[in-house]
């Protein structure tokens, strides 16, 4: 993290807090770059409330999580052995309503990757205008090459240790990368025999038999083409007709493209963490589908379908992916996917924007590099806010004893997409940010947070 000069800072409160908290977490990158890209942006608004804010130490509290649990996972694979892996859950912050944020299982999960991806929960958490806080967890574990068995015996056992932590009232976990709706099933079935009682709002991204939304698996990737097709529209830009690339084949990747080509998107490419398939025809979804669904294969495996596209592989520090030219790129596969080199290659290749699918995708440098080169960006916060959404919809329909049509849900998903980027808009247009939605997306949910903070007292 750079200090006050090197970052042109004007408040001298803001520069003191990034300063102390660069020694207090200087092992942990991912959440000093997410904290820096957040607080640097709200500097026109810390300005204006200095003395207030600095009185009540609020960006301090802000920053540091109300509480972060670490456990150990013990679990007994198909051999017989046991295997340990390490679980987190962050509680970042709970003043406008119950913690709220995914679980990720993946050998790169560690202290610092759950506390930026909490940190980030809470103002995209905000900025849905559910009554929902922030938080994230997860576990080193890798589900890849694991048997059903294996993966059911890991996931009992992550319970047994986080059904202490959470409630429907309290902390509502739900899937991330490696977590789908195989994962959550094992998980709410335990809670259920521990707790003794069907406490159907305590996980969201449920099966649709027991207490899960429709839409919901859709959600992420739908609300992502929602916000960025009122972006486009805003700067006077129709959606329909232009390319798009997506990194990534995952849930977001996938229904990103589904929803994209429904708008009129011909999408050109997709990706996995091998390389990336290239189709100047346009991505047969389905086909996509059913390798990463049902196969959970690779993605070059597209190429035993359409043998007349290309495959890709990832060498050197672009990933392949980007290489191909589009007007429109979404990121959704994981984060710091996009560095300076990889946006010159983009803004070379004429891309007109940017759509956020997965979280911090982009490093600080290369979003700044797009913003100088009038390249248009959907923050992460913003732009993949569908799922939360979704799921404090999901949870709303618990709390009813009620289920919800897709079209319902969709429907509703839609309105809250088109309102958050009403609000960075409005957060844009108020400080004269030039469309830096990045920044607007932070103010208009870091005000929200600030007066529920201030309103409670020092906690």
């Amino acid at each position: 993290m750079s200090n006050n000069c090197e970052l042109n800072l004007k408040s001298q409160y803001l520069s003191e807090v990034l300063e102390d908290l660069r020694k207090k977490n200087s092992n942990e990158p991912e959440f000093l770059q997410a904290v820096k890209e957040v607080l640097t942006s709200l500097e026109p608004v810390i300005l204006k409330h200095e003395e207030e804010y600095r009185r009540v130490s609020l960006l301090e509290r802000m920053v540091e999580p109300e509480r972060i649990i670490s456990f150990r996972v013990p679990w007994i694979d198909d051999n017989g052995n046991v295997r340990v892996n390490r679980g987190y859950r962050v509680q970042f912050n709970g003043a406008i309503g119950p913690y709220k944020g995914g679980l990720r299982f993946h050998p790169s999960v560690n202290q610092s990757i759950m506390k930026f991806l909490g940190f980030e929960q809470i103002f995209k958490n905000a900025l849905t205008t559910r009554p929902i806080g922030g938080g994230k967890g997860g576990s080193d574990f890798d589900p890849k090459g694991k048997s059903d068995f294996e993966i059911m015996k890991f996931c009992q056992s992550f319970m047994n240790e986080l059904q202490k932590y959470i409630g429907q009232d309290l902390d509502v976990p739900a899937g991330d990368i490696g977590v789908g709706g195989r994962e959550i099933g094992y998980m709410f079935g335990q809670y259920r025999k521990i707790r003794n009682t069907y406490e159907a709002g305590v996980l969201t991204g449920k099966g649709l038999t027991y207490g899960g939304s429709l839409a919901r698996t859709q959600a992420t990737g739908y609300g992502l083409l929602y916000f960025m097709r009122e972006m486009l529209q805003s700067n006077n830009i129709i959606l329909q007709g232009k390319t798009a690339i997506i990194s990534g084949s995952g849930n977001v990747a996938i229904y990103a493209c589904e929803k994209a080509q429904q708008l009129g998107v011909k999408v050109l490419g997709m990706s996995d963490s091998s390389g990336c398939i290239y189709d100047e025809n346009g991505i047969k979804l389905d086909i996509v589908k059913e390798i990463k669904e049902v196969k959970r294969g690779r993605i070059k495996e597209y190429l035993n379908s359409v043998p007349s596209a290309k495959y890709m592989e990832n060498s050197g520090s672009v990933p392949s992916i980007y290489t191909i030219k589009a007007d429109i790129i979404l990121p959704c596969a994981t984060q710091n996917d996009i560095n300076i080199e990889t946006a010159e290659l983009i803004v070379s290749n004429g891309a007109i924007a940017i759509g956020e699918g997965a979280n911090m995708p982009c490093t600080n440098e290369a979003v700044e590099y797009f913003h100088k080169n009038k390249v248009l960006v959907a923050p992460g916060k913003a732009a993949n806010a569908g799922g939360v959404a979704t799921s404090a919809l999901e949870m709303t329909q618990n709390s009813m004893r009620d289920a919800w049509t897709f079209e319902k849900v969709d429907k509703k998903l839609e309105s809250i997409m088109i309102n958050i980027f009403k609000q960075c808009q409005k957060a844009d247009a108020e400080y004269n940010l030039g469309c830096n939605y990045v920044a607007g997306a932070n103010i208009a949910a870091f005000k929200k947070i600030a007066e529920a903070m201030i309103a409670q007292g020092v906690i």
